[in-house]
């Protein structure tokens, strides 16, 4: 008998194509009903309830109850890692879904992973600070400067309210269309909320796709400029 985690299990409940489109559709970090899961799966309602359950009985899903209706999310910040870097490896070996229109290069741009910033946005600002020295690589693990502390606070961010937390405050987390690292970690959260908070951008409600305004793309470039990583490199 074999011992140990069964990833077989965790592996197939994912594997499902319409599970798959759900799973990444709550990667929106947004909760949504069975109905819109359903939407995005491509089944009908009665099919999408058979395959929530089965998600919720693996510790994938999260439900909560509102009114009349139930809402899903996804179960943790682990079970978001695991798709995001799934959705890396499928990028890699060529294993993309085709889009027409403009969402596919809005989507590389800028997009939110779960509850941070990720695209080509998300590993600028990633890159930017450890050009800059806010962040550094200590023994495999991504660390906080002091330089990165101070400007964390200089841009309103309560970081000892983060340190508190049960989520690590920085970590990476590989992007599927840049190939290169965005920060995920509270700290990640906690950027992208205070750019919304900022006014600096605004979430397309359909998609996970983060439209910056010209004020914002001008704030976010002064503070993670481009000029820094390519000295850095």
């Amino acid at each position: 008998m074999k011992e140990g985690p069964n990833i077989a299990q965790i592996a197939a409940l994912i594997g499902d194509p319409a599970r798959a489109n759900m799973l990444t559709a709550l990667m929106s970090g947004k909760a949504l009903t069975a109905s819109e899961l359903a939407a995005e799966a491509g089944v009908t309602l009665q099919t999408a309830s058979a395959h929530l359950a089965k998600l919720d009985r693996g510790g994938l899903l999260r439900q909560r109850k509102q009114g009349r209706h139930k809402y899903f999310s996804l179960a943790s910040d682990e079970v978001a890692h695991v798709l995001e870097g799934l959705m890396g490896l499928a990028a890699g070996a060529g294993h993309l879904r085709r889009r027409t229109g403009p969402k596919d290069d809005a989507l590389r741009k800028a997009r939110v992973c779960y509850n941070h910033l990720a695209g080509d946005m998300g590993t600028q600002m990633f890159d930017s600070l450890v050009a800059q020295g806010h962040l550094v690589f200590e023994d495999d693990a991504l660390v906080l400067t002091a330089s990165g502390a101070a400007f964390v606070a200089e841009l309103g961010i309560d970081l000892a309210s983060l340190s508190k937390g049960r989520a690590s405050l920085c970590r990476e987390c590989l992007d599927w269309s840049e190939r290169r690292s965005h920060l995920a970690g509270s700290l990640g959260r906690a950027f992208l909320a205070r750019f919304e908070a900022l006014a600096w951008l605004r979430r397309d409600q359909a998609t996970r796709v983060i439209a910056f305004s010209p004020k914002g793309t001008k704030a976010f470039e002064a503070l993670f400029p481009l000029e820094a990583i390519s000295a850095d490199r």
